[in-house]
Order: structure tokens, then sequence, then C-alpha cells
């Protein structure tokens, strides 16, 4: 790779981008229209996903920055540049673990903008001091004030499964944000990001105004790099990435869009949208690996999925819903998924106009691996580590033949799981099952039940065909007639390979695989 070209990994401020000589994917073309045809907008998109570039880009815009923009699109769509007072508060760098955490860290940025723009001794709230400096700041530039909030919600999320805590910072952001709307004649553009849309009846509901541009189509391409602009801009950087895995070029493009790309964030799925920050990681470190996961741990999913008992393997092939199902988010236990849509974990994959229906499911091979992995502690308590060597010899015992020592390997497994670990439902087992094969589905060809009609799981080796039921407290009988009766191996009867059906049953009282039957 040409060293000399510098990839921005975890720089976020375009000033220093653009003043470094850092690789800049150009979307001022986006930035110009954004803030030419209206005025107060919100986008929602995973983390990790550019937001804070955007509002920095933003930010120099509105500063007049034209020297930052030399070369770029929007460098022949503006000709004025006028300089706006901005106002930048970022929300993503602190722990919220109380009350006064929050309003400390709204006084903190306050007392900052006071310095510039002066202050009231009556303003005694955090909103009567929000609305001061925004009234200042306006007449004394002469010109209308710029706001950019980042991270809107990390408090929130923060505080998600904490009820009365969670109340409090919905009165207090409420009121905070609801300056933006009776300050309106102070305004000149404000910009909200997130990850999740707590919707109009919480923290917005002042807030009515704001556009929401989260499934535009027109932006939907706002924060990602898409094909075109992979090649465009990094086609250096996939050619040395190719030669060290002994890939083509084309073989590269593919393997990054298996692993990286398939992020949509509206009805038009044509352009899929790749994670920029698992791309630069990859084109740095000149492997692939699971980048993205591995900057956060999304704690707040997995409780809420345990809270919720909910069924995993909907997941697996996508599931389909109508949009106010997954675009907007009540801080709901009962309801995880528009909370893991809107995280980044699962994604637009097609949408039927006919009948107004989405399907999600997992943007890629990196979330899709990496979510289903992650899970397995809070399922079982086994680590990521010896979950790795569980699975790797589960795949082993699969391609030698050995069904026995497979069944051997899933009682030990399970034989470790705590007692204390789950409420002993069928769910929980049923979770654990479903992660399991799915995690072998990197090693080898696997399908994990999603739709009625289908085995349970069905494992495909370079020779073998396996299908596997389950039964909880049934008989290892009734799993295999099952099989039977389903068809399940008719599918696989012209592949050429051995089929073997295996009928399993799980006893609730050992928490364990009791009884298994292999046939041919």
């Amino acid at each position: 790779m040409d060293m000399t070209r510098k990839l921005p990994i975890g720089i976020q401020t375009f000033e220093e981008i653009r003043n470094g000589g850092y690789l800049y994917v150009d979307k001022t073309a986006l930035v110009y229209q954004i803030a030419n045809v209206g005025k107060p907008y919100f986008l929602s998109r995973p983390r990790r996903f550019g937001k804070s570039l955007l509002l920095s880009t933003f930010e120099a815009y509105f500063q007049g920055r034209k020297d930052l923009f030399c070369g770029l699109a929007i460098e022949k769509l503006e000709t004025e540049w006028t300089q706006y007072p901005v106002l930048h508060l970022d929300l993503n760098a602190e722990k919220y673990d109380s009350k006064d955490a929050l309003e400390r860290m709204l006084s903190r940025n306050l007392s900052l903008w006071e310095e510039s723009w002066g202050a009231d001794a009556a303003e005694d709230s955090i909103s009567s001091r929000f609305a001061g400096v925004l009234r200042r700041a306006c007449e004394q530039a002469g010109k209308q004030v710029v706001v950019l909030i980042d991270e809107y919600d990390k408090p929130l999320l923060q505080a998600l499964l904490d009820e009365p805590l969670l109340e409090e910072y919905r009165r207090i952001l409420k009121a905070f944000y609801g300056v933006l709307k009776s300050a309106d004649r102070y305004l000149r553009f404000v910009f909200l990001t997130g990850v999740t849309k707590f919707a109009q009846v919480s923290v917005f509901s002042d807030l009515n105004q704001l556009n929401d541009i989260s499934m535009d189509r027109a932006y939907n391409a706002l924060c990602g790099i898409t094909r075109d602009e992979l090649l465009q801009v990094f086609s250096p950087e996939i050619q040395s990435l190719g030669e060290m895995e002994g890939l083509t070029f084309e073989g590269t493009v593919s393997h990054l869009e298996k692993r990286y790309d398939g992020y949509h964030f509206c009805e038009d799925t044509s352009v899929g949208m790749f994670n920029p920050f698992s791309l630069l990681n990859v084109f740095q470190k000149q492997k692939f690996g699971d980048f993205w996961f591995q900057t956060g741990t999304p704690t707040y999913l997995v409780n809420l999925l345990q809270q919720s008992d909910y069924d995993l393997r909907l997941l697996v092939d996508g599931m389909e819903v109508a949009a106010p199902a997954f675009s907007e988010y009540r801080a709901e236990a009962s309801n995880p998924l528009p909370m893991i849509y809107q995280s980044g974990y699962l994604t637009i994959k097609d949408y039927d106009k006919e009948v107004s229906l989405y399907t999600l499911g997992f943007p890629n091979d990196e979330v899709r691996y990496g979510f289903l992995n992650f899970l397995v502690p809070y399922y079982t308590r086994v680590t990521d580590d010896e979950t790795g060597f569980h699975i790797a010899k589960f795949m082993r015992d699969l391609r030698a033949g050995n069904v026995d020592a497979f069944m051997e390997r899933l009682q030990v497994f399970f034989a470790g799981i705590p007692y204390d670990l789950s409420n002993n439902n069928e769910r929980h087992y049923q979770a654990i099952f479903y992660v399991i094969f799915a995690l072998l589905g990197r090693l080898i060809e696997a399908e994990v039940r999603s739709a009625t009609g289908r085995a349970d799981a069905v494992i495909k080796t370079k020779d073998t065909v396996y299908v596997f039921e389950f039964k909880f407290n049934g008989t290892a009988e009734e799993a295999l007639q099952q099989i039977n009766d389903n068809g399940y191996l008719i599918p696989y009867k012209l592949d050429g390979k051995r089929l073997v059906k295996v009928g399993v049953n799980f006893c609730k009282e050992t928490r364990n695989v009791d009884r298994y039957i292999v046939e041919e």
C-alpha cells in the first residue's frame, strides 16, 4: 500500500482531514443541498458511520471556511461563503450515570458559549440559558445561528432500562431541545444526529418541525461509502489488500461487499452502503477482520433481547415488517426490533411497494457473525474465545462425518451453562441452538430455520447434508418423525451427497440434550 496516502481512522474533524491531507469521500454536494433547502433536520445512523464528520463539515461550511473545500463539489455550488455563529454540542464523549451528570455537561457547554456571547443572571435554568445564548449570538453577530447536536440520544441509551432515570433525561432534554422551536427566528440551520429515534412523543414533542431525513432516498448515501465511491477513492488500497490476501481486484471487492456492504436506509435497495469505519481499518491493517463490532459493546441490545424473550431465529433470513415497527422507538423492552435496526445490526434488505412492507436482515457478514458471537456469553457465560474454539470443533466433527462427537460436544457445551443464568424456558435454549448453528455458517454452509416448513438446522459439508430437528421436552423419535413427515431432506436428494437425519430432544429438567437419534 502507498503509505503516503493517509487514511482518516478515528479522525472526525473535517478541518483536520482537509489540512492533514487525508483521503476524503466527497459528500459536500449533499451538504450544500441540505443547508440550502431547509432548516431543522434530524438524521439517524448507526455508530461509527460518519455522523460526527458530517456535522464537522456543516460547521466548517457555516463558518465560511472556503479554504477547506477547495477541489470539492461544493466549491462549484457556493458563491457567498457567509459566516454564521455556530453552536456545536457533542453528547457522545460523556458517561451519563445521573441527572446531575447530564445537567453538568449541558451547563459546561453553555458556559463556553456564554463566554463568547454573554450571560444573563436572570437565566437560571438550562433551557433559559440556551435561549439567551441563541438570542444574543444572533443579535451580536447580525446573523442567525447554526446549531449542531451530535448523538443527541447518548444519555437516553445509557439509561434505557432504568425508567426513573430515563424519565429524568427525557424531561431535561425535552426542555433543552424545545428551545430550538421557540427560538426559531434566531436560527439559520439546525441539525441533530443520533442512533435512535425516540419519536415525536418524547424528547422531540416540542420540536415537531424537525425534518427527519433518516429514510429519505435523496440522502441514503449521506453517511457511509457507496460502491462507486469505494472504487473511485480507494482503488490503490483495494489492489494492495488483494495482493496481501491472494485475491484479484474483483475478488477483493467481492469480499469487501460480503463483509462490510449491504446497509440500506430507504426503500431503494439498489445502492448499498459500506461501513466506512470497517473499510478504513481493513485497508490500514491490510487484512479482513471484524472492526466495527469491536468498537462498541451493545449491552443494552442484549439486555433488551433477554428481557423481551425475543425469538432470535426471526433474525436469520430477514423478517417482514411495516415501517412503524422499526423506524420509531419508544424505549420499550417488549419490542427490541427498532433498537436493533437503528443501532445498525439490521438494515432494509427489500421493500414490497404493493403492501408497504419492509424486509429487515443483517447487512453483512461482519454484523451477522459479530452480533451472534457477542450474544453467546450472555446466554451461556461461555467467553468469546471459548465460543470460537467450540464452533471450530463442531465444524471439524461434522466435516469428519462424526455426528456422535458433534452431539457429545454439544452436551458438554450445555453442561457448562450455569443453572442460574436463565428462567429455564424453551425460548432461551432455542436461542442458544440458533446462535451455535448460525455461527457455524461462517465456517461451513449452514441454514437455520426462520420459517414454517423448514428443518431447525441444515449443515452442508463437502460430501454430506445434515438435517437437525430439536424438540423441547418431547422425544428424539418425534423430532426424527417430523423430518420424515415434512420431507426436509427432499430438496437435497439431487445433490449427490450423503443425507443424514438427526432428531434431538432437549430435557428441561437436566437442561441438556438427553437423547438423539441419527438416521441415514
